[in-house]
Protein backbone atom coordinates (compact mmCIF):
# COMPACT_ATOMS: atom_id res chain seq x y z
CA UNK A 1 0.00 0.00 0.00
CA UNK A 2 1.52 3.62 -1.00
CA UNK A 3 -1.23 5.35 1.80
CA UNK A 4 0.12 7.50 4.09
CA UNK A 5 3.66 7.99 3.64
CA UNK A 6 3.34 8.58 -0.33
CA UNK A 7 4.55 12.07 -0.77
CA UNK A 8 1.84 12.20 -3.88
CA UNK A 9 -0.32 11.56 -0.94
CA UNK A 10 0.68 13.88 1.05
CA UNK A 11 1.08 16.42 -1.38
CA UNK A 12 -2.78 15.99 -2.68
CA UNK A 13 -4.85 14.27 0.45
CA UNK A 14 -3.69 15.67 3.24
CA UNK A 15 -4.45 19.42 2.82
CA UNK A 16 -8.05 18.52 2.54
CA UNK A 17 -7.78 16.33 5.35
CA UNK A 18 -6.65 19.15 7.82
CA UNK A 19 -9.44 21.39 6.01
CA UNK A 20 -11.60 18.82 7.06
CA UNK A 21 -10.17 18.87 10.28
CA UNK A 22 -10.04 22.68 10.78
CA UNK A 23 -14.10 22.24 9.56
CA UNK A 24 -15.32 19.83 12.29
CA UNK A 25 -13.34 22.29 14.68
CA UNK A 26 -15.60 25.26 13.54
CA UNK A 27 -18.96 23.45 13.47
CA UNK A 28 -18.36 22.98 17.28
CA UNK A 29 -17.25 25.96 18.58
CA UNK A 30 -19.94 27.58 16.06
CA UNK A 31 -22.52 25.38 17.58
CA UNK A 32 -21.17 25.91 21.33
CA UNK A 33 -21.60 29.89 20.35
CA UNK A 34 -25.06 30.01 19.16
CA UNK A 35 -26.28 27.49 21.95
CA UNK A 36 -25.48 30.33 24.84
CA UNK A 37 -28.27 32.30 23.04
CA UNK A 38 -31.96 31.76 23.23
CA UNK A 39 -34.12 32.66 20.67
CA UNK A 40 -35.99 35.62 21.46
CA UNK A 41 -39.39 33.83 20.39
CA UNK A 42 -38.91 31.02 22.84
CA UNK A 43 -39.23 28.46 20.62
CA UNK A 44 -37.50 25.16 20.48
CA UNK A 45 -35.73 23.87 17.61
CA UNK A 46 -38.81 21.28 17.10
CA UNK A 47 -41.64 23.73 17.01
CA UNK A 48 -38.91 25.91 15.07
CA UNK A 49 -39.07 22.80 12.42
CA UNK A 50 -42.92 22.74 12.71
CA UNK A 51 -43.52 26.15 12.01
CA UNK A 52 -40.84 26.29 9.16
CA UNK A 53 -42.56 23.46 7.16
CA UNK A 54 -45.89 24.49 7.69
CA UNK A 55 -45.16 28.25 6.25
CA UNK A 56 -43.27 25.82 3.38
CA UNK A 57 -46.15 23.93 2.27
CA UNK A 58 -45.12 20.93 3.92
CA UNK A 59 -47.66 18.35 5.50
CA UNK A 60 -47.67 15.17 6.63
CA UNK A 61 -43.98 15.07 8.03
CA UNK A 62 -43.32 13.90 11.85
CA UNK A 63 -40.80 15.41 13.94
CA UNK A 64 -38.78 12.86 16.22
CA UNK A 65 -35.75 13.29 18.62
CA UNK A 66 -33.34 10.96 18.19
CA UNK A 67 -29.91 9.99 20.03
CA UNK A 68 -26.50 11.84 19.72
CA UNK A 69 -25.21 14.98 18.85
CA UNK A 70 -25.61 17.09 15.59
CA UNK A 71 -27.07 13.86 14.41
CA UNK A 72 -30.17 16.17 12.77
CA UNK A 73 -31.37 14.62 9.56
CA UNK A 74 -34.31 14.30 7.22
CA UNK A 75 -35.08 10.87 6.33
CA UNK A 76 -37.45 11.69 3.09
CA UNK A 77 -38.29 7.97 2.70
CA UNK A 78 -40.37 7.43 5.51
CA UNK A 79 -41.17 11.33 5.74
CA UNK A 80 -39.41 11.94 9.48
CA UNK A 81 -37.58 14.58 10.27
CA UNK A 82 -34.96 13.32 12.72
CA UNK A 83 -33.27 16.55 15.95
CA UNK A 84 -31.09 15.53 18.64
CA UNK A 85 -32.25 15.37 21.85
CA UNK A 86 -30.79 18.68 22.51
CA UNK A 87 -32.25 20.48 19.50
CA UNK A 88 -35.43 18.90 19.57
CA UNK A 89 -36.08 20.31 23.00
CA UNK A 90 -33.93 23.41 23.28
CA UNK A 91 -34.71 27.15 22.54
CA UNK A 92 -31.06 28.17 21.29
CA UNK A 93 -30.10 30.25 18.43
CA UNK A 94 -28.13 27.08 17.53
CA UNK A 95 -31.05 24.24 18.16
CA UNK A 96 -33.53 26.40 16.40
CA UNK A 97 -31.11 26.91 12.97
CA UNK A 98 -30.35 23.30 12.61
CA UNK A 99 -33.91 22.60 13.04
CA UNK A 100 -34.92 25.26 11.01
CA UNK A 101 -31.95 23.73 7.87
CA UNK A 102 -33.64 20.31 8.44
CA UNK A 103 -37.15 21.69 7.89
CA UNK A 104 -35.62 23.13 4.72
CA UNK A 105 -34.63 19.44 3.38
CA UNK A 106 -38.64 18.72 4.18
CA UNK A 107 -39.55 21.87 1.98
CA UNK A 108 -37.28 20.34 -1.06
CA UNK A 109 -38.92 16.94 -0.69
CA UNK A 110 -42.14 18.67 -0.62
CA UNK A 111 -41.77 20.60 -3.99
CA UNK A 112 -39.05 18.42 -5.50
CA UNK A 113 -36.37 20.35 -5.93
CA UNK A 114 -34.42 18.93 -8.50
CA UNK A 115 -31.10 18.52 -7.20
CA UNK A 116 -32.50 16.93 -3.92
CA UNK A 117 -34.24 14.33 -6.23
CA UNK A 118 -30.89 13.86 -8.06
CA UNK A 119 -29.11 13.14 -4.62
CA UNK A 120 -31.78 10.62 -3.08
CA UNK A 121 -31.34 8.64 -6.49
CA UNK A 122 -28.37 8.73 -5.83
CA UNK A 123 -27.86 7.26 -2.21
CA UNK A 124 -27.57 3.52 -2.75
CA UNK A 125 -24.92 3.75 -5.29
CA UNK A 126 -23.02 6.43 -3.54
CA UNK A 127 -23.12 3.84 -0.53
CA UNK A 128 -22.05 0.95 -2.52
CA UNK A 129 -18.91 3.20 -4.46
CA UNK A 130 -18.11 4.32 -0.58
CA UNK A 131 -18.26 0.64 0.81
CA UNK A 132 -16.83 -1.61 -2.14
CA UNK A 133 -14.26 0.68 -3.41
CA UNK A 134 -11.37 0.71 -0.95
CA UNK A 135 -11.41 -3.49 -0.82
CA UNK A 136 -11.53 -3.22 -4.89
CA UNK A 137 -8.46 -0.94 -5.22
CA UNK A 138 -6.32 -2.88 -2.24
CA UNK A 139 -7.18 -6.04 -3.92
CA UNK A 140 -6.49 -4.60 -7.43
CA UNK A 141 -3.13 -3.20 -6.03
CA UNK A 142 -2.12 -6.83 -4.35
CA UNK A 143 -3.02 -8.36 -7.30
CA UNK A 144 -1.29 -5.79 -9.54
CA UNK A 145 -4.70 -5.61 -11.23
CA UNK A 146 -5.18 -2.64 -13.41
CA UNK A 147 -9.12 -3.49 -14.44
CA UNK A 148 -10.12 -3.79 -10.69
CA UNK A 149 -8.52 -0.65 -10.07
CA UNK A 150 -10.33 0.86 -12.45
CA UNK A 151 -13.84 -0.60 -11.46
CA UNK A 152 -12.82 0.44 -7.68
CA UNK A 153 -12.09 4.13 -9.10
CA UNK A 154 -15.16 4.17 -10.98
CA UNK A 155 -17.27 3.01 -8.10
CA UNK A 156 -15.23 5.69 -5.61
CA UNK A 157 -16.18 8.38 -8.17
CA UNK A 158 -19.96 7.65 -7.54
CA UNK A 159 -19.25 8.56 -3.74
CA UNK A 160 -17.68 12.01 -4.83
CA UNK A 161 -20.16 12.63 -7.37
CA UNK A 162 -23.10 12.28 -4.67
CA UNK A 163 -21.01 15.08 -2.46
CA UNK A 164 -20.73 17.25 -5.20
CA UNK A 165 -24.21 17.27 -6.12
CA UNK A 166 -25.27 17.79 -2.21
CA UNK A 167 -23.20 20.75 -1.91
CA UNK A 168 -26.20 23.15 -3.45
CA UNK A 169 -28.36 20.83 -1.73
CA UNK A 170 -27.14 21.82 1.95
CA UNK A 171 -26.43 25.63 0.89
CA UNK A 172 -30.41 25.94 -0.24
CA UNK A 173 -31.55 24.07 2.34
CA UNK A 174 -29.44 26.78 5.03
CA UNK A 175 -31.05 29.71 2.52
CA UNK A 176 -34.86 28.43 3.36
CA UNK A 177 -34.48 28.21 6.74
CA UNK A 178 -32.69 31.63 7.40
CA UNK A 179 -35.52 33.21 5.01
CA UNK A 180 -38.57 31.19 6.71
CA UNK A 181 -36.89 32.33 10.10
CA UNK A 182 -37.16 35.86 9.55
CA UNK A 183 -40.26 36.08 7.46
CA UNK A 184 -42.15 33.70 10.51
CA UNK A 185 -40.51 36.06 13.31
CA UNK A 186 -39.19 33.54 15.03
CA UNK A 187 -35.40 34.87 15.09
CA UNK A 188 -34.43 38.50 14.59
CA UNK A 189 -32.06 40.17 12.21
CA UNK A 190 -29.66 40.26 14.73
CA UNK A 191 -30.24 36.40 15.99
CA UNK A 192 -30.31 35.57 12.15
CA UNK A 193 -26.15 36.57 12.13
CA UNK A 194 -25.73 33.59 15.24
CA UNK A 195 -27.85 31.22 13.33
CA UNK A 196 -26.17 32.45 9.93
CA UNK A 197 -22.76 31.34 11.71
CA UNK A 198 -23.90 28.06 12.80
CA UNK A 199 -25.19 26.82 9.27
CA UNK A 200 -22.32 28.23 7.55
CA UNK A 201 -20.01 26.36 9.40
CA UNK A 202 -21.90 23.30 8.78
CA UNK A 203 -21.56 23.82 5.18
CA UNK A 204 -17.85 24.21 5.41
CA UNK A 205 -17.55 20.47 6.49
CA UNK A 206 -19.86 19.38 2.85
CA UNK A 207 -17.38 21.22 1.41
CA UNK A 208 -13.97 19.88 3.02
CA UNK A 209 -15.80 16.43 2.77
CA UNK A 210 -16.19 17.21 -0.67
CA UNK A 211 -12.79 18.15 -1.66
CA UNK A 212 -11.07 15.59 0.82
CA UNK A 213 -13.21 13.21 -1.81
CA UNK A 214 -12.24 14.69 -5.05
CA UNK A 215 -8.35 14.61 -3.98
CA UNK A 216 -8.52 11.02 -3.03
CA UNK A 217 -9.99 10.61 -6.18
CA UNK A 218 -7.21 12.51 -7.97
CA UNK A 219 -4.70 10.50 -5.89
CA UNK A 220 -6.19 6.92 -6.92
CA UNK A 221 -6.10 7.93 -10.46
CA UNK A 222 -2.67 9.21 -10.61
CA UNK A 223 -1.28 5.92 -8.78
CA UNK A 224 -3.24 3.61 -10.79
CA UNK A 225 -1.81 4.79 -13.80
CA UNK A 226 -4.50 4.98 -15.46
CA UNK A 227 -3.44 8.80 -17.64
CA UNK A 228 -0.55 6.97 -18.94
CA UNK A 229 -1.72 3.39 -20.32
CA UNK A 230 -3.18 5.01 -23.07
CA UNK A 231 -3.72 1.82 -25.79
CA UNK A 232 -3.09 -0.80 -23.38
CA UNK A 233 -5.65 -3.41 -22.49
CA UNK A 234 -7.32 -3.03 -19.43
CA UNK A 235 -6.63 -6.66 -18.38
CA UNK A 236 -2.62 -6.65 -18.58
CA UNK A 237 -1.92 -7.57 -14.88
CA UNK A 238 1.67 -6.32 -15.54
CA UNK A 239 0.76 -2.91 -14.32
Amino acid sequence: MFFGADPLYLLLVTPALLLAGWAQSRIMSAYREGSRYRASSGVTGAQAAQVVMQEGGVRGVAIEPVAGQLTDHYDPSHKVLRLSAGNYQEDSLAAVGVAAHEAGHAIQDATHYPLLVVRNLMVPLAGLGSNASMLLLIGGIALQWPALMYVAIALFSLAVLFQVVNLPVEFNASRRARAMLQESGLVSPEEDVVVGKVLNAAAMTYVAATLTGVAQLAYFILRSGALNRGGRGGDDRTA
